[in-house]
């Protein structure tokens, strides 16, 4: 029997302080041997000294008087937090006995992210696997996942086509041998990011405004993020969650279609674990708008400093964003001045992950305009970060635009087989707590575990 290693429960991933410290320090240690199993402990949004990663975004560059904190994932182990998601779903399984080394293959459907980091948990934790996507995302996705070891099953298309993945996972799940890390419909994606992301979100913000979260912003790929938003109304009532969709396929917002170029985000469905009674707002986004804005905060570390950013904040933002990033960044901007949040509010958003797996997507961008000097990022500057006003938001407050999601969830879900009794169950609260209060039983069960192979 193939003996495989056991990582942290949930609340040591949002409290690593609480890591054996014999673990905690060989974890650290190991950050450079990104293959070693021990760096399963470092699945988590702090640093070394215990405290959120994060950054707040300079007012020069925002131009709202808000504080927009954004947590930072590419610190995360494989350079992303969906390793986060990818390994709650795999663990829970594993102390299930759903999941059994040597008999199951582990399938991760995913535009890329979540595909890296099922590719990445699955060599730590000794599973073959395999990551099916769409076949036009960047590169750089793609060679990660091959590093990692994972096989690749393509399926035609881009982002918007993410449905088709979905098709072959069902087919694939067919084989009894395939287990899969489904994110877009298992709620270990929805606890990790409830329980970890937003504890952290809430921590991020302590000593900065008035230490309360006004308004929290992610884009929904699987909308595991935007569980976060569930925690953090636990604590600020008051907060409003906002889902991010690109201007060129707003599903949540219009059952809208079509191509954009935000990766890992804007699937053409209402997921399904997405909690659409704490949605807000839906805001949309241009994708160019991303794309540009990462092009300027990445290669125009001048042009920044030119409008009154610090120095040593330009230079150290430049690896720390991705094209979904800079959609979170645009959208919180839009938010603080839809709400009309002062200096004393806080907005909190996330960094799925940074630059390193975009270089081929700059490339296009810079063949398709042909000029990217920087009388351009000037330009872009302004209609980016500044321009971008309140247009193309929604309030989803009301009980009819909640019935629109659940019907959108309907028509996306019923065809792969749930029933129509436990999509009603999610129009209740209740649902979303209970489902969330199993955090605790499944820290009991690793620590069972993981003492009984030590």
């Amino acid at each position: 029997m193939i003996k495989i290693p056991y990582g942290p429960t949930y609340d040591e991933m949002l409290h690593p302080e609480t890591i054996d410290p014999r673990t905690r320090a060989e974890a650290l240690q190991a950050k450079a041997e990104e293959l070693d199993p021990i760096n399963l402990f470092n699945i988590t949004w702090k640093d070394e000294d215990n405290q959120v990663l994060k950054i707040v975004l300079p007012k020069a560059l925002t131009g709202v008087d808000a504080n927009i904190i954004v947590l930072t994932g590419k610190y995360f182990p494989s350079g992303s937090h969906k390793v986060g998601p990818a390994y709650a779903t795999l663990i829970e399984g594993c102390v299930d006995d759903t999941i059994i080394p040597g008999k199951h293959t582990i399938l991760g459907p995913s535009t890329g992210n979540f595909g890296i980091g099922v590719a990445y948990i699955c060599n730590l934790m000794k599973y073959d696997s395999i990551v099916i996507m769409p076949d036009n995302m960047s590169k750089e996705r793609y060679d990660r996942i091959e590093r990692y070891g994972a096989k690749l099953d393509l399926t035609p298309g881009t982002e918007s086509d993410v449905i088709l993945t979905l098709e072959r996972t069902f087919k694939l799940k067919e084989n009894p041998k395939n287990r899969s890390l489904a994110q877009f419909e298992l709620m270990p994606n929805y606890r990790f990011h409830r329980h970890v992301t937003g504890y952290s979100a809430i921590e991020a913000v302590q000593g900065i405004g008035n230490s309360r979260i006004a308004c929290f912003c992610s884009a929904p790929g699987s909308a595991g993020t935007l569980a976060a938003g569930d925690q953090i109304k636990k604590v600020f009532p008051e907060a409003k969650v906002v889902a991010l969709e690109p201007y060129e396929c707003s599903t949540l917002m219009n059952g809208g279609r079509g191509q954009h170029r935000i990766e890992g985000i804007g699937d053409k469905m209402c997921t399904l674990i997405h909690n659409v009674l704490n949605t807000d707002f839906i805001a949309l986004i241009k994708d160019d708008d991303c794309v540009k804005g990462l092009k300027l905060i990445h290669d125009g570390t001048d042009i920044l400093i030119e409008h009154g950013v610090d120095p040593a904040t330009a230079k150290a933002m430049t690896e720390l964003f991705g094209v979904s990033s800079i959609c979170n960044i645009i959208g919180a901007i839009k938010m603080a001045k839809y709400l009309r949040l002062g200096p004393d509010d806080n907005i909190v958003t996330i960094a799925t992950d940074g630059y390193d797996r975009y270089d081929s997507v700059i490339r296009n961008l810079e063949q398709r305009y042909l000029e990217t000097e920087d009388f351009v990022l000037r330009r872009w500057f302004t209609d980016v970060f500044r321009k971008n006003g309140v247009e193309d938001i929604a309030d989803y407050r009301s009980s009819a635009q909640k019935d629109k999601l659940f019907l959108q969830k309907e028509r996306d879900w019923l065809k792969f087989g749930y029933a129509q009794e436990y999509l009603d169950e999610m129009k209740s609260p209740a649902f979303w707590d209970h489902e969330y209060e199993k955090v605790h039983a499944y820290d009991q069960k690793i620590i069972a575990r993981r003492s009984r192979e030590e």
